[in-house]
């Protein structure tokens, strides 16, 4: 089935329409996690060209080779200038035009090449409906090895269903790192707290009970911290075998050595 046929307004107005095929700059996949966060408007809002030169938006969402998510249709209110910052900023505004559809729409479209700002009455006819979810997706854990997230990141998502069943029940080693440094802390869960519950309470201030990360201030946390799993573990390992493998990834990354690291023993 043609996408143009579950919304003619496509059609009717495709000469008025720029597609942006929203592709993340350094993870392919962050305009998909935006949106199931309820925050891609803003997030495609933020460019560094005037993408958007035409009336309307057709917003696609990769979602994987030749899949695209449909997250809407909005239409181009401005845009200001960008100042030190470099980013233009433009007013969007969702219409109704399939509406229905947000979310649960998955478009199949060839695209091999760069660009993703098309003028749409040049694909419009390639954009095939591939299927129609009955629920709007929502936020998925990515597996655990393939935790790498900012302290924005976390605080958004720790709190989704699929982050908390994930984390709620595992022991672990883990890893934060201070991107602005390069400095790394290396620190576990065990007992009652779980993953879910030390990741919680770095959330929450940023360091967690630690005597080196509190000499940090709140907003350089948030800024510069990245959170990753060195190591999972059931339940019910014994919380010495976990306290050991703790102590060997802060020999092997060095983080007890205060040039390159925050623990402190």
């Amino acid at each position: 089935m043609k996408f143009k046929d579950m919304i003619p307004f496509l059609e009717e107005n495709k000469k008025d329409i720029k597609v942006h095929c929203a592709i993340g700059r350094k993870n392919v996949f962050e305009p998909l996690e935006q949106f199931k966060l309820g925050k891609f408007k803003e997030w495609q809002e933020i460019q560094t060209k005037k993408n958007f030169g035409r009336k309307f938006i057709l917003s696609l969402i990769f979602n994987g080779k030749d899949e695209w998510l449909f997250a809407g249709i909005y239409e181009s209110l401005g845009v200001k200038e960008p100042t030190k910052d470099k980013w233009y900023k433009y007013d969007t505004r969702l219409i109704d035009f399939g509406n229905e559809y947000i979310g649960k729409a998955v478009i199949r479209f060839k695209k091999e090449f760069r660009a993703s700002y098309l003028c749409l009455e040049r694909y419009l006819d390639y954009f095939e409906l591939l299927v129609l979810y009955r629920d709007v997706v929502k936020p998925t854990f990515p597996g655990y090895d393939e935790v790498n997230v900012s302290w924005k990141e976390l605080s958004e998502w720790i709190e989704t269903d699929s982050w908390k069943t994930a984390l709620e029940n595992q022991k672990g080693v883990y890893l934060i790192t201070d991107v602005n440094t390069g400095k790394r802390y290396v620190g576990s869960a065990k007992g009652e707290d779980m993953i879910l519950g030390r990741w919680r309470s770095y959330v929450k201030n940023g360091h967690g009970g630690n005597v080196e990360l509190k000499c940090l201030d709140f907003d350089y946390i948030k800024e510069n911290f990245r959170y990753s799993l060195l190591e999972i573990f059931k339940s019910t390992i014994d919380d010495n075998i976990i306290s050991k493998r703790e102590d060997w990834w802060k020999k092997v990354l060095l983080t007890r050595n205060k040039r390159f690291g925050y623990n402190d023993n």
